[in-house]
């Protein structure tokens, strides 16, 4: 690694600890070893460790020394990768706006609970963000500006904010004169984890044509090509990017259909030689002589030659599942304690809900101690008591250390009802190393479940380099499921190897990785990714009663 590169890794560590509003001279230690990590002469950093180099240059104290020496080595840190985990997307993406620094980040988070950029256009708009301390109407305007030119400057969005967007717009669209109805279609109806446009489809019961121009003159379109026509491709003033496809009422669901799924998808039913001309999707799909295709997987993966033999299973959905398993309490880094997540999980009808905080080595996120996880246990026994007909299980995100041992003892480790075994740290390693890392936390017969196997953060984070096919293979054959990390920024498992594990026979579980009782809203996205992936009820771990969770941990741990 270069001096350059690890000076960048201490400045955004800086950034993130000012976001949470820590203590300032902690920062600046950071920005310090930034700008003396600039000045040493030699242009590879190892290099200038092992001839001590970086132990004469002002400005490197011990601890900013051992972030560069772990740079060095693992060319990632991992208080880095914490800090990047446990900030809201949002924040990082405020940075990005003109004038808007840490500090007035910080002080619109704490002030009005904003996460994402979306909440703080409507405060800027609202009068929320000119009422906050130090700020004013100047101001708001100002950040209201900066959330447009970035939006202009960022081509994609995480599902969530793209889906929020799509519903605002598909209201607009709703209410023109003229529309009779009105969907979302596209990668949003498809449920593509990250999303670039947004297409609404619209039936019209006046010309089409006058529908979209309608639209397309509106005081907040920027940019509009294809006016005059039926379908047009606008930018609004705040960034937005919409395609609007009008048609007359009696062609809505070809066009649906054409603006849902992928061109090889659309391209594979065509060649069927049928005509598209239905009065629902069904009906087109049955004039093809197919079974009806979800959205979800209409990606031209072989669903057609599926569905042309009747072969495509009933797909997974959030009625499905039983109860969630990765959730973190106030032990750890979670926000609320085990009865209130536990009483919102039973509130959405789920029949259990497992609490696996972090375990001792991920100290940067409160970690559980032996004593604080004998108190834990002790107060969810309790907990027992009230929660007659909803059981609470309990768990434990252990890390994976570097040489693939699960952290805490055997006696310890026998006392969780099931563990989720997760990689924070080290994401630097070889393909070979992770991969064999891996398979031997696999091996460990107290690991029922392996977390967010590739720790990718959507359009933040590349997933480590890892064989995930072996990875695949092996935890189908000793029976560890493997997750599905409904998280939005991570939704790791990717879909696409969700299929892999699928025809493997490993099991997936859904988890949404709740921090908070909000959190748990997660598995709806979760659902739709699963969904994406082919996955049926009988292939998701959750789907199973918490009887049946226990059997399966506590067998695979008599096999020792």
């Amino acid at each position: 690694m270069r001096p350059r590169a690890a000076a960048q890794a201490l400045e955004r560590i800086a950034d993130l600890l000012e976001l949470r509003g820590e203590n300032p001279f902690k920062s600046n230690a950071y920005r310090s070893a930034a700008r003396a990590l600039l000045t040493i002469k030699t242009g590879d950093l190892a290099a200038a460790l092992r001839a001590g180099e970086l132990d004469r240059v002002k400005g490197l104290g011990p601890s900013t020394l051992a972030i560069v020496r772990e740079l060095a080595d693992t060319g990632s840190s991992a208080l880095l990768d914490r800090l990047s985990e446990e900030t809201p997307e949002g924040l990082m993406d405020m940075l990005r706006i003109p004038g808007l620094g840490t500090s007035r980040i910080h002080a619109i988070h704490q002030g009005l609970g904003i996460e994402t950029l979306q909440e703080l256009e409507a405060a800027a708009q609202d009068g929320r963000l000119a009422a906050l301390p130090r700020f004013g109407a100047k101001t708001a305007a100002q950040v209201a500006r900066g959330i447009v030119q970035l939006r202009e400057t960022s081509e994609f969005m995480l599902y969530p904010h793209a889906r929020a967007e799509a519903e605002r717009l598909l209201a607009r669209v709703r209410a023109v004169r003229g529309v009779a109805m009105a969907e979302i279609a596209g990668s949003i109806r498809r449920r593509c984890p990250v999303v670039r446009d947004i297409d609404i489809v619209a039936s019209c019961t006046r010309p089409p044509a006058e529908v979209a121009a309608e639209f397309a003159h509106g005081a907040d379109v920027r940019d509009a090509i294809g006016v005059g026509g039926e379908s047009v491709s606008l930018r609004l003033t705040d960034g937005a990017r919409v395609d609007l496809y009008c048609v007359p009422v009696g062609g809505f669901a070809a066009a649906l259909w054409r603006a849902t799924g992928s061109a090889s998808h659309c391209a594979a039913v065509r060649a069927r030689g049928k005509a598209m001309h239905a009065s629902d999707e069904a009906g087109i799909y049955a004039a093809a002589g197919l079974s009806y295709i979800e959205p979800e997987r209409r990606e031209g993966r072989e669903e057609v030659e599926y569905a042309s033999h009747g072969a495509l299973e009933s797909l997974v959905t959030l009625e499905d599942i039983k109860g969630v398993l990765h959730c973190h309490s106030n032990y750890s880094d979670g926000a609320n304690s085990i009865a209130e997540m536990a009483g919102a999980a039973r509130d959405r009808g789920w029949s259990y809900l497992g609490i696996s905080d972090h375990s001792q080595s991920a100290a940067y996120a409160g970690g559980l101690t032996r004593d604080a996880v004998r108190r834990q246990h002790e107060e969810i026994d309790r907990l027992q008591e009230e929660f007659r007909n909803f059981r609470i299980l309990k768990g434990i995100e252990a890390d994976i250390l570097a040489d693939g041992r699960i952290d805490y003892d055997e006696a310890l480790l026998d006392t969780f009802d099931y563990v989720i075994a997760s990689v924070h740290s080290r994401f630097g390693l070889g393909e070979a190393e992770m991969t064999a890392r891996v398979l031997r936390a696999l091996e460990d017969p107290h690991v029922t479940i392996l977390g967010h196997p590739t720790g990718r953060l959507l359009l933040t984070r590349e997933p480590y380099a890892i064989d995930l096919p072996a990875v695949l293979k092996r935890a189908a054959e000793i029976d560890v499921a493997v997750e599905l990390n409904a998280d939005p920024h991570r939704l790791d498992l990717d879909w696409t190897m969700c299929i892999a594990a699928k025809w493997m026979g490993c099991q997936i579980e859904i988890g949404p990785d709740a921090h908070s009782v909000a959190g748990l809203e997660n598995m709806e996205v979760g659902i739709g990714i699963a969904r994406k992936g082919w996955l049926a009820p009988r292939d998701v771990l959750n789907c199973l009663p918490w009887m049946d969770i226990l059997d399966r941990s506590r067998s695979r741990r008599a096999a020792r």
